[in-house]
């Protein structure tokens, strides 16, 4: 057995805003296992300013990674517990090399193409009304998820979009997330929570930055809002101190990015944790090409979660790999009759 690494640059068709900045470009990076002439494909999804393995030894530990390629997989993830997003990839390139089909990793009724994904439709920062033409197009591609990025522009100007959505749609028609990337802090967030409230929000992720768990536990207690965590579960990695988060916070849901939280064993982890104290979860790509986008999407589906999931980014880029994905009047679907593109 033998492997290569490569890196690759996603290119944004449109600038994309969240309160971190805006991005016109994603790195990511892909793992090729070969063996017996076979080849097996994963994708490091690693997003530079949140990953947790955003160091400046990320590649040298990919090499590393290629290089004792001939090791068990769990001998790897384990020696690479803070790097989830090279767990991820050697998961996926080990279920690729396993398949018969090097992109049929979870074989289900979704592969097939008699099943699909609900998903939300996601809404980027930017003025008033780039942000109201994005909430159109959703509605007009029939989401009735829909999720905004907010914290970044006038808060004001924020509750009027908002209030202008429910002015026409009721919580019925249409789901409302918000989510802040820890934009508030922790004297305002609960004054903001409150006005946020008045429009029927189903939930809103991260409100004050990760790490302040006294200050995000006395928020989840007093919140009009349920309160999901995102960020707050970046960079913990033993089962004890994410049961720790868990009990301290006391989250209404968490959300799992498995590029950033230990893969797909990482994500089952939280989740296991998550049942056991009655905390809701949904999953979210993290800005992967469709490589990583298609292994995620397809071991979501085993996982049997009805609620909208946050798997709608294959269509963000000019240069991603063609593929079966396919976002249908609000849901991810396999195309069977679509074929995959895949040249570096």
């Amino acid at each position: 057995m033998k492997a290569s690494y490569h890196k690759y640059i996603l290119n944004f068709k449109r600038p994309s805003g969240t309160s971190r900045g805006v991005m016109n470009t994603k790195e990511t990076w892909f793992i090729i296992i070969e063996k017996n002439g076979k080849k097996g494909i994963g994708e490091c999804g690693i997003l530079r300013g949140l990953s947790v393995d955003d160091r400046p030894d990320f590649e040298e530990k990919l090499k590393w990674a290629c290089d004792n390629i001939h090791l068990k997989l769990d001998e790897l993830l384990i020696e690479l517990i803070k790097f989830p997003s090279i767990q991820i990839g050697l998961e996926t390139a080990h279920k690729s090399l396993d398949s018969d089909d090097r992109f049929l990793l979870f074989p289900s009724a979704f592969t097939k193409g008699f099943d699909n994904i609900p998903i939300n439709g996601l809404v980027w920062m930017g003025d008033a009304n780039y942000m109201r033409e994005q909430i159109n197009e959703k509605i007009e591609a029939g989401f009735d998820c829909i999720k905004l990025k907010i914290g970044a522009i006038d808060f004001q100007t924020e509750l009027d979009i908002l209030k202008s959505i429910r002015n026409q749609f009721s919580k019925s028609d249409i789901e409302l997330r918000v989510d802040a990337n820890g934009a508030f802090s922790p004297e305002d967030a609960l004054e903001k929570l409150k006005r946020l409230s008045e429009y029927d929000i189903h939930s809103i992720e991260q409100p004050i930055k990760a790490g302040q768990y006294e200050a995000m536990g006395k928020l989840c207690e007093t919140t009009p809002i349920p309160i999901a965590l995102d960020e707050e579960l970046i960079g913990v990695f033993s089962v004890q101190d994410k049961m720790k988060v868990l009990e301290l916070i006391q989250p209404h849901y968490i959300i799992l990015k498995p590029s950033l939280v230990g893969g797909f064993r990482g994500s089952e982890q939280w989740i296991d944790l998550a049942e056991k104290l009655n905390i809701k979860w949904w999953i979210t790509s993290a800005l992967e090409s469709n490589v990583g986008l298609n292994a995620i999407a397809q071991w979501t589906y085993t996982l049997n979660n009805s609620m909208p999931q946050g798997l709608g980014t294959g269509s963000l880029f000019t240069n991603n790999f063609s593929s079966p994905l396919t976002v249908k009047n609000g849901t991810l679907q396999y195309d069977i009759n679509k074929d995959w593109k895949f040249n570096l």
